[in-house]
């Protein structure tokens, strides 16, 4: 039984990324950059006017003010600089570039028109409302490096660089089984002993959040051989198989036997964490395994833990891990020492207060829950008002 860092880094040192793809810049929200993105100009692209106002030559205010210009050309936004001869102003727009011999743009706000000519009462500041060529981003320079996950802000730096496709890592392929005789649908009729299926639809949508392509497959009974055939199956169309339930020690639990069965190389099916674990971890030619707990909490906590990484690591994400924070603990944690405890709690002005109820079946607890507190192995528990280890589920 491995403990969680060395399982989490066995798991992550076994990771190569899958191969890229040039996708449209439209379509790459949550995709992961598979190349450095170089700047392939100077972004401005030349010099504009960051207001509505007049383009002046600083020089032309001397002396005592105010100072009256004719204003003997307008410049729009689209339209190509013109040549701004001395003692005059130009009216300009936002984002127009700044005519040839003007240095500094005077707000609109600040002049008096007066048909032909415009009177200034404060001299400008040279380069005064002028956003000069280059300098939010120069030619050559690194704008978004490989291993970044893309989001709506970096697309529309992308798209600013002139970008319409992006490189960028496939979508890891997920196949989802879920065994258990006991499973059926959400709304579907029930029978005696049967429960609905939640593990499905939680554990598809958090793979999904981490960028893949998510299958749920048809759910396996508790019998071996039609649970070989659907691990056969899936591990020929994913790159990633999530079995979920039957890897504990029970009579009924098969899964293990099959994927054995099958071909797949078990490292190991034990973690010393609380809940989770019976978690399996697994090789084989065309990908791996995560054997997870059925209980939902379980499923879904290790999932975060464990699966997300991998998926992220599979698309050479540079932050494969989630960030630790320190939070306050509202109330004390008691734990039996010998296993990393994880314990779903909620945030009310920065205090974190630990659920209730923490038992591995209990979906309430993660459902209400903002952030996993982290309780070490060694530990009888934290007192309130102690500081503890957390994931933020919001990172996961």
């Amino acid at each position: 039984m491995l403990d969680f860092e060395r399982a989490r880094l066995h798991i992550l040192d076994q990771i190569k990324p899958l191969p890229s793809e040039l996708v449209p810049v439209a379509e790459a929200d949550g995709r992961v950059l598979a190349e450095d993105l170089v700047s392939s100009l100077d972004l401005p692209a030349f010099d504009y006017s960051a207001m509505d106002g007049y383009a002046v030559q600083a020089a032309d205010f001397s002396g005592e003010g105010p100072w009256r210009l004719a204003v003997t050309i307008e410049q729009r936004a689209g339209g190509v600089a013109q040549n701004l001869r001395a003692g005059s102003a130009a009216r300009i727009f936002t984002g127009a570039p700044l005519p040839q011999g003007a240095d500094s743009v005077i707000m609109q706000e600040n002049a008096e028109r007066d048909r032909s000519d415009v009177t200034f009462r404060a001299a400008p500041r040279h380069g005064s409302h002028v956003r000069r060529r280059g300098e939010d981003m120069a030619r050559g320079a690194l704008a978004l490096a490989r291993g970044t996950r893309l989001n709506p802000f970096r697309l529309g730096l992308a798209a600013a660089l002139d970008r319409a496709r992006v490189c960028v890592a496939r979508r890891p392929r997920v196949a989802i089984l879920c065994t258990g005789d006991e499973l059926r649908d959400a709304g579907s009729p029930a029978r005696l002993g049967s429960i609905p299926d939640s593990n499905g639809p939680s554990l598809a949508a958090l793979a999904r959040r981490a960028g893949a392509d998510v299958r749920v497959l048809p759910r396996s009974s508790d019998d071996l051989e039609a649970t070989r055939a659907a691990v056969r199956r899936a591990l020929a169309e994913s790159d990633l198989l999530l079995t979920v339930g039957g890897v504990s020690v029970g009579d009924h639990d098969v899964v293990k036997q099959a994927l054995e069965a099958e071909g797949v190389i078990l490292d190991f099916w034990k973690v010393k964490i609380k809940p989770g674990k019976p978690l399996a971890f697994g090789r084989h030619p065309g990908g791996f395994v995560l054997g997870l707990p059925g209980n939902p909490v379980s499923a879904q906590l290790t999932l975060c833990l464990f699966g997300l990484p991998l998926l992220r690591a599979l698309q050479g994400d540079a932050r494969a891990l989630p960030s630790v924070v320190q939070v306050r603990l509202g109330a004390a944690i008691a734990q039996q020492p010998g296993r990393l405890g994880f314990y779903r709690a909620r945030l009310e002005n920065g205090v974190a207060l630990a659920h209730d109820n923490q038992a591995s079946g209990a979906a309430t607890s993660m459902a209400q829950a903002d952030v996993l507190l982290m309780v070490p192995a060694d530990s009888a528990g934290l007192a309130a008002g102690a500081v503890a280890d957390a994931l933020r589920l919001d990172d996961l």
